[in-house]
């Protein structure tokens, strides 16, 4: 019995070894270079270039009602967030006074006119006396002066009453348009005074349903700019809403804010929803530029670089490859070896100083865990990804590394390629992400 056991476990034991073995190497070994990166997924997607902003909303149409008379408010009609229609009747000022000044104007107006009709007759009767030589010329211009200065006084007296009538009418204080009133400034009882200037009663409001931002954009981004251009923005008591809009103001006149040149946009924005208010502040985000279904990289990978060492063995597996190569892609690899003239670590990789500026290099593993890469062209970024318009062997759901793990501790490569677009791509202080 024992020794069947011993057997047992001697032959057992080589078998254990075996296994591990084979688990290390299968699934451990195997993975030491994949532990060493960081990676990150070329994905499909739409991509958006804006300008982030800040701006107030308020009403597109607004009006301030007030008074042109003086007194005492009898009476207000109307309170905050009424519904009212134009002409309807806001407050009355006490008519006391102003209704005596018709009255006196009145009174007035008839004197002015008694004293024309005796001018008038007397002027009709002289002048039939000058006509036959019983009253001397003199006496007769005097009597056509009295008619002329009695009827001017008529016209004033008509004027008098014309403005005590209108004084009268605007105490009546009724709605220029129709709207909401969304600030009342007076109680009942109050009184207000319009000698030196018009003080405010009431602020009426359209209709809500609509709604305009006064947006601040400084000089580097007011280039880009345009009439009807697409807007999305969102408020901070709906932080998860999304509400969009169009430009249409672009204001010429600066201001001039802690030393920076700002131009003031005009956003029109739908609210049939009823959920934005005038005075809430805005975050805005002006789309300069769409695409629509391209194929996306984080700008980490982009700004990847291997070191030395990595480097050294990338092109040591080249070198290999390139033993079994045909002349012709020898020959052009030889070239483009001795073609840059930037650093040289990098000459022949994607990374020569001579490269235009919408290139970039994305370095990957291939199925072997070789270290590989891939030249790229680039279109526009948002900051965070970047459009790849061209790429060798890239595609989507592809994993392309974006840093070096050492000692368990990512180190994020934040060195910049010379051929990464990052740093030549259209960029803006206030670049929204």
């Amino acid at each position: 019995m024992v020794d069947t056991m011993r057997k047992k476990i001697f032959i057992l034991a080589p078998v254990a070894i075996m296994t591990a073995l084979v688990i290390y190497f299968f699934f451990f070994k195997g993975e030491d270079k994949k532990d060493k990166f960081t990676f990150a997924d070329i994905t499909r997607g739409d991509l958006n270039t804006t300008i982030t902003s800040s701006g107030t909303l308020d009403a597109i149409k607004k009006v301030d009602v007030g008074t042109q008379v003086s007194g005492i408010l009898a009476k207000i009609y109307v309170d905050f967030n009424y519904e009212v229609k134009k002409g309807q009747m806001l407050a009355l000022i006490d008519t006391t006074f102003l209704a005596a000044q018709v009255r006196d104007s009145k009174a007035g107006l008839e004197r002015a006119q008694a004293q024309y009709e005796s001018s008038f007759a007397k002027h009709k009767r002289n002048k039939q006396l000058f006509e036959k030589g019983y009253l001397s010329e003199l006496d007769f211009i005097n009597s056509k002066t009295a008619l002329k200065s009695d009827s001017a006084s008529l016209n004033s007296a008509a004027s008098a009453l014309e403005r005590a009538k209108t004084n009268l009418s605007y105490a009546f204080i009724v709605a220029p348009m129709s709207g909401k009133i969304i600030n009342r400034n007076v109680e009942q009882g109050q009184t207000v005074a319009a000698s030196f200037s018009t003080p405010t009663l009431f602020t009426i409001t359209d209709d809500l349903a609509q709604m305009k931002i006064l947006a601040t954009v400084d000089e580097s981004d007011i280039g880009q700019i345009k009439l009807r251009q697409d807007v999305q923005f969102t408020v901070q008591s709906y932080p998860d809403k999304k509400f969009t809009g169009k430009v249409v103001q672009v204001r010429l006149n600066p201001q001039v804010i802690q030393n920076v040149v700002n131009y003031t946009i005009v956003v029109n924005a739908d609210n049939s929803e009823k959920l934005l208010l005038p005075g809430m502040t805005a975050t805005v985000e002006f789309f300069i530029e769409q695409k629509k279904d391209v194929l996306l990289i984080p700008n980490s990978a982009l700004r990847f670089q291997p070191n030395e060492d990595l480097l050294a063995e990338f092109k040591k597996n080249l070198e290999k490859e390139m033993a079994n190569a045909p002349d012709s892609i020898k020959n052009r690899f030889k070239n483009r070896e001795g073609g840059g003239s930037g650093n040289s670590s990098g000459r022949g990789f994607g990374n020569s100083s001579n490269r235009t500026r919408n290139f970039g290099s994305v370095w990957y593993l291939d199925e072997t865990g070789k270290l590989k890469t891939s030249r790229v062209v680039l279109g526009v970024t948002d900051g965070k990804n970047t459009e790849i318009v061209r790429g060798r062997n890239l595609k989507e759901g592809m994993k392309v590394i974006s840093g070096i793990v050492e000692n368990n501790t990512q180190v994020q490569n934040n060195k910049t390629n010379i051929l990464n677009p990052q740093s030549n791509m259209p960029r803006s202080p206030r670049r929204g992400f």
